[in-house]
């Protein structure tokens, strides 16, 4: 078994154009986007270990807030999460697996958490 080093990027709103209704449709939505990457990783994290041993967690943040395309509008949020995942993929050949958690915050009415996760894995 290989060991595999996870980054973590939780909890970060973003706007995005999703949505099936009407009402929807035409504005922005709020996202609540969590990411898990599993890294193939070295044997092991000295003091000195460079960067370029791990990934910039502002990356993954990236691939779920610039790397969106502008003015595209999702259908459903399952589809904002496999333009994640595959960005991610496509961007570092190290990453094995990438999970994807979206809670669409407009349609929680007392605090719940409405929405999904979708994980991806290199083939």
């Amino acid at each position: 078994m290989n060991d595999r080093l996870q980054l973590e990027v939780h909890d970060f709103e973003v706007s995005v154009l999703t949505g099936i209704y009407s009402e929807e449709t035409h504005l922005p939505q709020p996202l609540l986007i969590s990411m898990t990457v599993d890294l193939d990783c070295p044997a092991h994290f000295a003091a000195d270990t460079p960067l370029s041993a791990s990934k910039n967690y502002l990356d993954l943040k990236r691939a779920a807030t610039t790397a969106l395309p502008e003015g595209v509008h999702f259908t459903l949020i399952e589809g904002v999460a496999d333009h994640i995942a595959q960005t991610l993929l496509r961007e570092d050949s190290r990453i094995q697996r990438v999970e994807v958690k979206i809670v669409k915050l407009a349609i929680s009415e007392q605090g719940e958490a409405i929405g999904m996760t979708l994980v991806r894995h290199r083939r």
